[in-house]
């Protein structure tokens, strides 16, 4: 009867998963049968310092963090700490045209062919920079009291007028267009990174992450706050599970990105959700973390979260 009873057991958990990847808001992208977005793996990480942002290209994911934290990965599993050149604290990291773009406190801005070795770059600026993105051969960066910056190489950066003193805290590009959010509810959109117009979000939340996919913007941020839009212009706000917790430290959400149908956003306390129906149903998934995640990529099949006290891990 035990025999019997452990294979029932066996044959109810394989239906459960069967059921659950046929249910609305399940994931729909599979590498070798396994739920991408859905099952998450702790990776060992060789720093305890806090990881802002993760990004991939190139063969190799990146990850930047706190004290000028870097560290490369070729599969996401196995980690190096490489040298950056700097002890501020790095927020932001996108990869484009060839070259890695590292952001962070003090202006700081660093740039890399490879991930391995960085080279610092002037920005121009002392003010915080939060994230970066690249898109129509251009890098954008974003950062405390409406900065904007822009480069066509990562090496030479000039000022953009914002049309805001709000923080902004993230940037992406998708549909021909910039989008950067920010605190108090802010976007700006723009079509070539200098010339920015400021939309009505319909919330005063923070607003800290910004991703592109599936035809749909995705916002996400404080309380639990998702926005979806089709052209960055008109927002909806959705629910989220993440609302309707009673900590409001719980209820942060930092990060987003999307690939191959699938939007993952990740938070504090661990928080991982996911959205197969363009940003509209969300699902809380399982985290093999207690702590913040602060960034979310995607790349060589797999997601990579990043958080803090060092913690990375990945789907599948």
């Amino acid at each position: 009867m035990k025999t019997l009873r452990l294979y029932g057991a066996g044959l109810l958990a394989a239906l459960l998963l069967s059921l659950a990847a046929c249910a609305p808001g399940a994931i729909s992208g599979r590498v070798d049968g396994l739920i991408i977005g859905g099952i998450w793996t702790l990776r060992i990480s060789p720093v305890r310092d806090n990881l802002a942002s993760v990004t991939y290209g190139n063969g190799t994911f990146v990850a930047v963090g706190w004290n000028g934290t870097i560290l490369t990965s070729p599969s996401g599993n196995v980690w190096t700490r490489r040298t950056s050149g700097t002890s501020n604290n790095l927020w932001g990291l996108t990869y484009g045209n060839g070259t890695f773009v590292a952001v962070g406190n003090g202006g700081t801005i660093l740039t890399s062919s490879n991930g391995t070795a960085w080279t610092a770059q002037t920005s121009g600026t002392s003010n915080w920079l939060s994230s970066a993105i690249y898109g129509n051969g251009t890098f954008v960066a974003v950062g405390y009291g409406g900065t904007i910056l822009t480069s066509s190489n990562g090496a030479t950066w000039t000022a953009q007028t914002s049309g805001t003193s709000n923080n902004l805290r993230g940037v992406t590009y998708g549909n021909g267009r910039f989008v950067a959010v920010g605190e108090g509810g802010a976007i700006l959109t723009s079509p070539d990174g200098v010339n920015w117009t400021r939309r009505t979000s319909g919330t005063s939340n923070n607003l800290y992450g910004v991703t592109y996919g599936d035809d749909t913007f995705v916002a996400v941020g404080k309380d639990g706050t998702i926005l979806t839009s089709p052209d960055a212009v008109s927002w909806t706000a959705q629910t989220s599970l993440v609302s309707e917790r009673t900590s409001p430290v719980s209820k942060i959400l930092n990060g987003v990105t999307y690939w191959n149908g699938t939007f993952v956003a990740v938070g504090n306390v661990g928080t991982i959700v996911t959205s197969t129906h363009s940003g509209k149903f969300w699902v809380l998934r399982p985290s093999p973390v207690a702590d913040h995640l602060l960034g979310v990529t995607y790349g060589d099949f797999k997601f990579v979260a990043v958080g803090n006290r060092g913690e990375i891990i990945t789907s599948p």
